[in-house]
């Protein structure tokens, strides 16, 4: 045994030793792999949201190009400061260090604090100077070459293209530069690329303050589970149903409602669910998720086919407004109208197939929270008073009545204006009693629909 262990002992002691560095090798690798991808997803973290952003400064600069107010100048302007620091701490974090991304670090310094600057001015109740209001249009059409930059390397990115470790190795300086020195030369405008961004609000405007604490129009007594179900299946067509169970009252929502999972008589496949308010038995929501293949209706026929199935609803005097399209659908936003006044809480989205026209979708929340008849003000100001208030360079395309929501769930009695300055298009929202500029959003027109943000 002691011979046999003098024989091979060095050469089991060598195999051990082996062994160990094998399985410390691979434990070092496999740290490496995790300390890799803990790394890339925090270079991503940072990345996209220093796009967004990016993004938002830009809306927030083109809506203080065109305000007249130095009021809602102050608020939009102090937008942009925070964006664009918020923009500048997501940028530190990216590990890609050239002097292209220096510069663009400045840039957005820049933009803090001459935005800064600037709605300190406009809370001392100062009016900008045309000078400032080109400066802040030159930083606008700026800060969209940048986007523009940055969405190309995201795609870069998204694909598999580069890396964040080639990002960080050589090729870092070249392609960094390339983000960085924001010349028009250096980058091919990317058509589409706002609907992109999670900015955006794609249900239309105003569509974010939906929420009354009244639920003016959850009108009528509470039912009980089983009118509910028979509310749902009236709602869909009784001869469609193939079968429905009941998921119980949901009590966590905005509004009470009793769900219901819906097997169609055609569709082995797919489920709908619905929703029926506890309170009057109103229809909440509708979904019907099924592959359409085929894009045979227009936007118009499909407005029109929805416009048929409100009226045969009950919902009346509803007038459409922006839309999206996404893989053979088509979502529209309704909102109700009184006496020539669009009155944008009392908000319906439908979506509509665009192989058939059959109704996908339904969901009526902001119309349950707000509706109501309304009374409105009599001392108001009129449309040539309210377009002196706007800014000279928008060229008007459409201007009416409106009651647009606030974040403290009032309304407001509005002059609604549409128009363009240059590229950029907007809503001006006027106080139709008191002449105080009281919103501005930035309409988006893409491949898919209209927009707002």
């Amino acid at each position: 045994m002691k011979n046999w262990l003098k024989k091979y002992g060095t050469t089991i002691l060598i195999l051990i030793i082996l062994a160990v560095a094998i399985v410390l090798g691979v434990q070092l690798y496999q740290n490496n792999e995790k300390y890799q991808l803990a790394m890339e997803n925090s270079y991503n973290y940072s990345f996209y949201e220093f796009i967004n952003y990016v993004d938002s400064m830009e809306t927030y600069l083109a809506k203080a190009t065109i305000s007249t107010s130095a009021e809602h100048g102050a608020e939009t302007l102090t937008y942009v400061w925070r964006e664009a620091n918020l923009a500048g701490t997501y940028l530190s974090q990216i590990p890609v260090t050239t002097e292209g991304l220096s510069n663009a670090a400045k840039f957005l310094n820049q933009v803090s604090d001459y935005s800064y600057s600037l709605s300190r001015k406009n809370i001392n109740n100062e009016e900008l100077t045309q000078e400032e209001l080109d400066n802040l249009t030159n930083m606008h059409e700026y800060s969209i070459q940048l986007k523009n930059a940055l969405v190309e390397l995201s795609d870069e990115l998204n694909n598999g293209t580069i890396s964040w470790k080639e990002l960080t190795g050589k090729q870092g300086a070249d392609l960094a530069q390339q983000v960085s020195n924001i010349s028009q030369d250096s980058f091919d405008t990317i058509e589409g690329t706002f609907h992109d961004y999670t900015g955006l609000i794609y249900d239309g405007a105003f569509s974010e303050h939906m929420t009354s604490t009244e639920r003016k129009g959850l009108t009528g007594e509470e039912i009980d589970e089983e009118q509910a179900k028979e509310i749902a299946k009236k709602f869909i067509g009784e001869d469609k149903v193939k079968e429905i169970t009941g998921n119980g009252l949901s009590e966590n929502g905005n509004i009470q409602s009793y769900d219901f999972y819906i097997k169609l008589n055609d569709d082995e496949e797919n489920q709908m669910d619905i929703s029926v308010s506890k309170k009057g038995g109103h229809i909440v929501y509708m979904n019907y998720n099924r592959n359409v293949e085929t894009e045979i209706i227009s936007a118009e026929e499909a407005n029109e086919k929805a416009l048929k199935f409100l009226e045969e609803k009950g919902y009346t005097n509803m007038k459409e407004n922006y839309y999206l399209t996404q893989q053979g659908i088509i979502t529209i936003n309704y909102a109700y109208q009184q006496d020539e006044v669009i009155c944008y809480p009392d908000l319906i989205k439908i979506k509509i197939a665009l192989d058939d026209g059959e109704i996908l979708g339904f969901e009526s929340s902001g119309y349950l929270n707000c509706h109501t008849t309304r009374e409105f003000a009599k001392n108001t100001i009129s449309v040539d008073e309210a377009r002196e208030k706007i800014n000279k360079n928008l060229e008007l395309t459409s201007e009416r009545l409106a009651i647009i929501p606030t974040e403290y769930n009032t309304e407001i009695y509005c002059w609604e204006f549409q128009g363009k300055v240059g590229e950029n298009e907007f809503l001006v929202y006027i106080n139709a009693t008191n002449g105080k500029e009281e919103d501005i959003l930035v309409i988006v027109n893409t491949p898919n629909g209209t927009l707002t943000t």
